[in-house]
């Protein structure tokens, strides 16, 4: 009875362990977002104590920015900071939630102005781009112009969601998968009568994603830039 009070401890011991381990986003972390069409990189230098997170943010028109109020509350990290811009002062409000090795923040000026989103990787790993959201494009079809819609959801490399706007829309996403840049996946469409697989490569970049697409024989294909709705 002893021996297995002593397991179940030790057990329940590691389970905390892992589950703090998980959620503790100390370290560097680096990622870029997009202001203005131009690419603004960020490293993120956190340190941890408990539920508090302290540390700066290097990039900023301000650098280093110090960070305050810094919480973490399972998988989510919340802080703010000052910057100035163009001679004003913007408080700037972060929350992030933590995913395998990465942080995907949504930040922005506190009135709610300005906000936009950034995916850090830790030590300068190389990042698992966030596709989750709502793509839309267009493709030529036959003379006409034909807008697809994506409405992808992503979970570490894993990809889900579906595409409006083929004959059967909306059509269920599968094997979806992101490596590096590239967002890949296939889906099933009736046209005329008949049951064609389409499969998408897509490469991501800031703010869009350029696809080819086609039959999974090769007898058709095309292209599509899609872009993320704000």
């Amino acid at each position: 009875m002893r021996t297995a009070l002593r397991l179940a401890s030790v057990f329940a011991f590691l389970v905390v362990l892992s589950v703090a381990y998980a959620s503790d986003p100390g370290g560097t972390w680096k990622g870029a977002f997009e202001f203005e069409g131009s690419s603004v990189p960020l490293t993120f230098n956190l340190q941890t104590a408990g539920n508090s997170v302290t540390g700066t943010v290097e990039g900023l028109p301000t650098t280093p920015a110090e960070i305050h109020d810094g919480k973490v509350d399972g998988d989510t990290v919340t802080f703010w900071l000052n910057t100035d811009y163009e001679g004003q002062t913007y408080k700037l409000v972060y929350k992030g939630t933590m995913t395998g090795g990465q942080i995907g923040f949504t930040f922005g000026t506190d009135d709610g102005s300005w906000s936009t989103t950034l995916t850090a990787t830790k030590n300068g790993a190389p990042a698992v781009p966030d596709v989750a959201g709502t793509w839309t494009g267009s493709f030529e079809f036959e003379g006409t112009s034909m807008p697809l819609t994506f409405n992808l959801k992503n979970s570490g490399n894993t990809v889900t969601g579906s595409v409006v706007g083929l004959p059967t829309t909306p059509a269920e996403i599968h094997d979806g998968h992101v490596d590096g840049d590239s967002v890949s996946f296939w889906v099933n469409t009736d046209y005329q009568g008949q049951t064609y697989k389409l499969v998408y490569q897509g490469k991501v970049s800031a703010g869009q994603i350029g696809f080819t697409f086609g039959t999974d024989d090769g007898s058709w294909s095309t292209t599509l830039t899609a872009t993320k709705s704000m």
